[in-house]
Formats: C-alpha cells, structure tokens, sequence
C-alpha cells in the first residue's frame, strides 16, 4: 500500500525542494527564543493527503519527508462528532471531540490524549479523560478580524479570556498560520503542495504541514483536522 503511495509523488519534496522549504522555515523561526528551542533548528516537513490509507474510508495520510507513514486518520467509527489521529502502527495518539450542548452544536472542539471512545459508552468515557486543549472557532459576524479562524486555549477549556494559540488565514486555500499567542511566533504552518515534476498538479488535497522546532508536530496535525472540520 505503502509502494502504491510513494509512486503517486508523496516523495516528491526532493532534496532541492526540502532546502527551499527549509530555508524559509528558518526565517519564520527567527523571531523565536533560542532557550525555547531544542538542539536541532530543523522544521518538520509533512505531506497531508486527504484520504484514508482504508476502503471506503474517509479519512488522511501523513507522509515524512523521507516517504514513510508518520499519521494515519480513518474512520472507524464513523462517529461524526469525533476523529482519532494514529500514529503509523494504528496506535490512538489523539482524539477530537466536537461538544455539543442541549443537542445544538456549539463551536468548541476538545482535544484529548489518546483514545476517548472505549468499550462502553462514549459520553461517559469522555466524561472520565479531561480534555487537553479546547479549540473555538471564530464567529466571523462578531469579530473584525476575518483573518482569524480559532482560539486554542489550554487545558481544555474557553472561559479563560486568555488563549495559547490563534490560527490564521484560509483552510480552503490551503493557507493558514498558528501562531503563539503571546510571542505572535508561527509554530506551524499549512502550505499548498508546490508541484515539481512538469505537468503534475496536486489540487487541495494533497499539501504540506511545516511544524517548527519546538512544537509538536502531532498536535499540529490535530489543528489540521480541526480546521478540516470546521471550514470543508
């Protein structure tokens, strides 16, 4: 499966590709507290392909730089307020929760470690796990500031004014920024996927995840379903 993958041009960020794509990274990161950095100032570079590695499954494939399977998204539950992200092997590494109060859809996402739904109810199995981040989209109509899509606020809740981190720009482009909150530092970034073989164009399906040195590059993922949720 994974043969069949790489030939559809998931290897396509070469070597010359990947200097380019680094190099602009370092001038998004030089802004950055160096103590807030660790030893290696490399960026992480992943190809999103919006499709399960499943049958009739609906989900994404996250692909490195080095062509090898870093995330997965299928779904098995067909649950539709909740996602799981995966690690290459199928092990839950995240899962996204959309709240819902008195059966009207609110604009809050939780986000909790691991797997939430267990083997019996799913209410009371999210009730149990407290969520680690809460993400609220932003309503356009009450704010001035169109470029903003959502707040993520720690600890999984949005009753604190204060918020971690805001996602900026346009997820149907494929262009969108989290920046720090306080610092305004791009932690991760969602790029259109450059083509470089003649002829080849990959659309807004397949594009690139850059996550900067210091941030977690599976929670950025989790911003990037979020974001597939909230605007597709």
């Amino acid at each position: 499966m994974l043969l069949f993958l790489k030939s559809i041009s998931f290897r396509s960020l070469n070597h010359q590709d990947f200097k380019k794509n680094n190099s602009s990274c370092k001038e998004l990161t030089t802004t950055s507290s160096s103590s807030s950095l660790p030893s290696s100032s490399s960026c992480i570079f992943l190809t999103v392909w919006r499709k399960s590695l499943i049958f009739s499954c609906k989900g994404f494939t996250v692909i490195g730089s080095d062509g090898n399977l870093v995330y997965r998204v299928d779904n098995y539950s067909r649950r539709r307020d909740q996602t799981i992200l995966m690690d290459a092997s199928g092990k839950p590494i995240l899962t996204i929760c959309r709240h819902k109060k008195l059966r009207i859809v609110d604009n809050n996402w939780f986000i909790y470690e691991g797997e939430v739904l267990g083997d019996h109810d799913y209410k009371a199995s999210s009730l149990r796990k407290k969520p680690i981040f809460c993400v609220k989209k932003q309503m356009k109509i009450l704010h001035s500031n169109i470029n903003v899509l959502a707040h993520v606020y720690y600890h999984g809740t949005s009753s604190d004014k204060t918020y971690s981190y805001i996602i900026e720009g346009s997820y149907a482009n494929r262009t969108c920024k989290v920046l720090d909150a306080k610092s305004r530092n791009v932690v991760a970034e969602i790029r259109k996927k450059q083509a470089v073989i003649g002829g080849v164009t990959f659309g807004l399906e397949v594009f690139v995840l850059v996550v900067m040195p210091g941030f977690d590059s599976g929670f950025a993922m989790a911003m990037v379903l979020l974001l597939d949720e909230m605007f597709s």
